[in-house]
């Protein structure tokens, strides 16, 4: 078995492509930090998806911001900056969006594949009842509605591919320990084996749509 991970080296990507390793999977890793695989530039991500060579039988993307480095969420509308929000969206929507144009190259045909994509329980629209994060939260929508797409656009092509979004819970990452006094947190570890137990059992019939790390469906 051969998995993708891109954002390899974050902590739920190093988490995930470890515990895949363990499994005895071919594991092939991108990141920022190793392969100068930025998300946030296209051109980076051409680069980086044309040079691997599939199949994959999964495709697992773990990269997102919480807000740039220059800043953090905004807790009220007064606070969007455009240019901030221009970054976040860059990182957690376009460049999931840009990782997606080479799946149907990477997936088998012949067989069940999944793309597994990182997403937010806060980018759920329905379970929005605090405000505020516009930014992010507004980043993960659209990367819902993506995936969404990509699972359509997929399944006329390989019909046993299973295109998802993923929450995978609050985890004690780099990413979170800012904002995590609230939230009951889970180690990336642990988060990584939660996720692939719910890839393991996904199908194509669960294809497009949204689940949380004990693979519950999520609201949009």
């Amino acid at each position: 078995m051969r998995a993708l991970v891109i954002g390899a080296s974050g902590g739920i990507g190093s988490a995930v492509s470890q515990q895949l390793q363990r499994d005895r999977w071919d594991v092939v890793g991108l990141s920022r930090s190793v392969d100068g695989f930025d998300v946030g530039n296209e051109a980076s991500v051409e680069k980086g998806m044309a040079a691997q060579s599939g199949p994959f039988d999964l495709i697992f993307v773990a990269v997102g911001i919480l807000a740039p480095l220059w800043g953090a969420p905004e807790k009220a509308l007064s606070a969007i900056k455009a240019d901030d929000m221009a970054r976040v969206f860059a990182v957690n929507t376009i460049g999931p969006a840009l990782i997606l144009r080479h799946a149907a190259r990477l997936l088998p045909k012949d067989r069940r594949a999944v793309v597994a994509t990182l997403s937010a329980r806060v980018g759920s629209i329905g379970d929005n009842n605090i405000g505020g994060w516009h930014s992010y939260r507004a980043s993960k929508a659209a990367l819902n509605q993506i995936v969404h797409g990509a699972a359509i656009e997929l399944g006329r092509s390989h019909r046993q591919s299973v295109c998802v979004s993923l929450h995978p819970g609050t985890v004690e990452t780099a990413f979170t320990e800012n904002y995590a006094g609230r939230h009951k947190t889970v180690p990336a570890d642990d988060a990584a084996a939660n996720l692939l137990r719910v890839i393991s059992k996904l199908t194509p019939d669960h294809s497009g749509g949204f689940y949380d790390y004990a693979g519950a469906e999520i609201v949009w």
